[in-house]
């Protein structure tokens, strides 16, 4: 038996800070290999970003299949001396499980697996087909994780209908927020070209610095939308304005500002570009600048309420005694990539501790998730 306290822990102590495994993804295979799942490890690799090591697993070949997808990939601990415990000892306190990736998202990930044991044990094989992506790349840029992992199962003939990606989805109590959708993610730089001088003689210098402020006014002087149904507005954030000047006497020859965009499903990468692009061009008198916009595979998307939201909905009602709402706040999830593929919506822990010092999750709370999930199989396979 495997129940979802032991397995969380024990993936816990895999320290697997991305893009590192530490025997995380083995833990699970054998674990679902054992219940009679076929599984495949597959490696993915493109120059540039480090090797990655990621999961498919499948129990049934039929129509419908339901698919847990996750991540078992942590982010950096950063000073261990900071937290209570060792990050990686999954230390049991105050009725909770301490350590890195307790939340984001090992504790979905046990989560998911106990639930799938436990209903195969009371009801054996589905009418239908269980499928797990499980990658180690969520973390990181998020190149050689899920999107070749579907790109793998796709070309192979898998077919998949519906998802439930564990992500920690819930703000404060289990049974907040279920996701039904993503903002898209965009950044940017602007760069201002003026002329070096001295402060003493401006006359003989072009300050970049007031131009960029200029510039900045007008991107942000006007919303990019006002949100709709089920998305809020987009929003455009400065992240770093820099001159790379330490001299309080010398007019700079460059000023850089960095930008984000969170944006809505009534944008694209495409049009947003271009419309940061038009703002700037409207400008008579513009200074020389360069505006250059950094790869992307955040687009915005949503999973539009119906069967199975609803679905998922009663099944968190009835255990939490809760409505979740339908979100599409926060930021981006491998949920972007599973969208083109299947039904998807994401629900997991709570998310307070995420990616903290001291990253823990109520023991009752992977209990209670184990109980949604295992209701949900029951539901979608009658």
């Amino acid at each position: 038996m495997t129940d979802v306290l032991s397995l969380t822990r024990d993936l816990i102590r895999c320290p697997s800070v991305t893009p590192a495994d530490a025997g995380a993804l083995g833990l699970v295979e054998s674990i679902l290999k054992d219940a009679g799942f076929a599984t495949h490890r597959l490696v993915f690799s493109e120059e540039g970003y480090p090797d990655t090591d990621n999961l498919y697993a499948r129990l049934g070949t039929e129509a419908p299949c339901l698919v847990f997808a996750g991540h078992t990939d942590v982010v950096p601990v950063g000073d261990a001396a900071h937290w209570r415990f060792d990050p990686f000892s999954a230390e049991i306190a105050e009725g909770m499980v301490w350590g890195r990736g307790a939340v984001d998202m090992k504790g979905g990930v046990a989560a998911s697996i106990v639930a799938v044991l436990d209903y195969l044990k009371a009801h054996g094989k589905p009418k239908g087909s269980i499928a797990f992506l499980i990658t180690g790349d969520e973390e990181g840029p998020s190149v050689n994780g899920t999107p070749k992992l579907l790109e793998w199962a796709i070309a192979r003939g898998e077919t998949f209908n519906q998802c439930i990606l564990g992500e920690p989805t819930n703000p404060n109590n289990l049974g907040d927020m279920i996701k039904i959708g993503r903002r898209g993610s965009l950044s940017g730089t602007l760069t201002v070209h003026g002329k070096q001088g001295h402060v003493g003689y401006p006359h003989l210098a072009d300050n970049p610095v007031h131009q960029i402020v200029r510039l900045i006014s007008i991107l942000l002087s006007t919303p990019l939308d006002k949100g709709n149904e089920h998305f809020d507005p987009s929003n455009l954030e400065v992240t770093s304005l820099d001159t790379g000047n330490r001299a309080a006497n010398i007019i700079p020859a460059e000023a850089k500002a960095m930008f984000n965009i969170r944006f809505n499903d009534l944008w694209t990468p495409e049009t947003l570009r271009a419309e940061i692009t038009r703002r700037i061009e409207t400008l008579n008198d513009k200074p020389r600048y360069t505006l250059d916009f950094a790869p992307t595979n955040a687009v915005a998307f949503l999973t539009k309420p119906g069967k199975f939201v609803e679905m998922f909905s009663a099944a968190v009602e009835a255990e939490t005694g809760r409505k979740p709402v339908l979100s599409t706040t926060g930021g981006t999830s491998d949920a972007r990539f599973i969208k083109n593929h299947a039904e998807v919506l994401e629900f997991g822990l709570t998310g307070q501790t995420m990616h903290a010092v001291d990253e823990r999750v109520a023991i009752a709370d992977l209990e209670k998730l184990v109980k949604i999930y295992g209701r949900v199989l029951e539901t979608y396979f009658g």
